[in-house]
């Protein structure tokens, strides 16, 4: 059957050739590594026992650090190297593991996979969340190299068009030496796939694990001193937002400005206290840096005035300072994260963060990370890649699920008013957090064991 996977692989190809060019072209994705996609990867030493682990993005290159540690110091003289297909991916894991051991995650064509596994010669495969390939998962397999998932996540939606595959998809999942599940209604999705019931276990997301549970994160003060965020008005952080998300909050917010008069005078009603309030900032930080541009434009045309980080720097005039140098007014601005690496840092500043990608169709974002900072959390109804950590949330009510960027901005007020309800819901939060961890230890004592019988 390798021959119909490349067959549709080439078909698929063809038709997404156009928008890979755009990417390339226009928005400036994934322009390199072209030459690693097609099997170019560095020649390792075949004496050497290998982990090849694939994280395909920013995310699942995050989860990665702690396994990789637990796996070294378990097997001190197996190697380990990591691939990934994303620009930001590759940028995080040469962050984490040097330059020398990252390469990009090639084409899943069999002559490609073949001169890769004749370069790398892994002893064992290691899939993060769902990069499940046919020609790497069957040759892998054809060679005696366990192909593993690990953090396995399948959503019902990918379920059904994976199954639409037939024997294809079959062969595949039957393939697969272990998968570590983030739970049961995602380890029965790898069984109806042919993942035999023995080879699969559940251990919860390793996401859990790399939350880090704190009250400071280093840097904050900085970026608020840099963006001029006054302590007596709350901050609204919109983080990991897509594409037409940023549109619906921004005429939201706008509308609650305008039309429902000052949204102080909204929070003043919803505060118990009946304390004067302060009208919020809002910050926008979109998931993907290509669109940086794009969402200023947008935070423009609503007519905000938009504030970038990225103008603001660290030690500079802040942007308080330079709009009263300007005769700008501070108050209708919206404040853009167009910077990489400093999301948690506007998490800690936050008094409520809605999580992203979840007003539109596109599966929502990490909601564990705010959790573990105690920040009050608000999504909107598309979360299916990370059901798992919003339904246990949900369970604690620590997370508010609205349906649209109205409802959004009513619940921001409602939480940012009740200080004390949103630091028990914080706490709450932390405890979910604290109480899910242990994925990455249970994964690493499997893989350990695995890599036992290969030696």
């Amino acid at each position: 059957m390798r021959w119909i996977a490349n067959l549709v692989y080439l078909f698929a190809g063809i038709a997404y050739l156009p928008i890979a060019l755009f990417n390339a072209v226009v928005v400036g994705k994934n322009r390199r590594g072209w030459g690693q996609r097609f099997g170019g990867v560095p020649q390792r030493d075949a004496s050497k026992r290998r982990i090849w682990i694939h994280a395909v993005s920013l995310g699942e290159v995050n989860a990665t650090p702690r396994l990789v540690e637990q796996l070294a110091a378990a097997l001190p003289d197996w190697e380990m190297v990591i691939s990934t297909t994303t620009d930001t991916g590759y940028a995080r894991a040469v962050h984490f593991y040097g330059s020398d051991r990252v390469f990009r995650f090639p084409l899943d064509f069999s002559p490609i996979i073949h001169r890769v596994l004749n370069r790398i010669r892994p002893t064992m495969i290691v899939l993060v969340e769902l990069e499940v390939w046919y020609n790497l998962t069957r040759m892998a397999a054809g060679r005696g190299i366990p192909v593993v998932v690990v953090n396995g996540r399948l959503t019902e939606r990918s379920a059904r068009r994976l199954g639409r595959l037939g024997p294809l998809s079959r062969s595949m999942f039957r393939s697969l030496k272990w998968v570590g599940a983030q739970d049961e209604p995602i380890a029965a999705r790898f069984r109806l796939l042919g993942v035999p019931p023995e080879r699969l276990d559940v251990t919860s997301s390793m996401k859990w694990d790399t939350a880090q549970v704190a009250d400071h994160v280093d840097g904050m003060e900085a970026l608020a001193r840099a963006l001029g965020l006054d302590s007596a008005r709350p901050v609204w952080v919109c983080g990991s937002t897509g594409p037409g998300e940023e549109e619906m909050i921004l005429e939201a917010f706008r509308d609650s400005l305008r039309h429902q008069g000052a949204l102080a005078q909204d929070m003043q009603g919803a505060s118990a206290s009946g304390e004067r309030a302060q009208t919020p900032f809002l910050v926008i930080v979109p998931r993907k840096p290509e669109r940086f541009a794009e969402v200023a434009k947008s935070i423009e045309s609503t007519g905000f005035g938009c504030i970038r980080r990225s103008q603001h720097p660290d030690g500079g005039l802040t942007a308080t300072a330079r709009g009263h140098v300007s005769g700008e007014s501070h108050a209708e601005t919206v404040i853009l994260g167009d910077t990489m690496g400093e999301l948690r840092k506007f998490y800690a500043l936050a008094r409520v963060v809605f999580v992203g990608r979840s007003l539109v169709p596109m599966g929502g974002s990490d909601p564990m990370e705010v959790a573990a900072l105690g920040k009050p959390i608000v999504v909107g109804p598309h979360t299916a890649n990370f059901q798992q950590p919003v339904d246990a949330l949900a369970a604690a009510d620590t997370v508010t699920i609205v349906r649209d960027a109205g409802a959004l901005i009513r619940e921001m007020v409602r939480l940012s008013a009740d200080e004390t309800g949103a630091s028990e819901r914080g706490r709450r939060a932390r405890q979910v957090v604290v109480d899910h961890q242990g994925a990455t230890q249970r994964t690493a004592e499997k893989l350990i064991e695995l890599a036992g019988t290969l030696s």
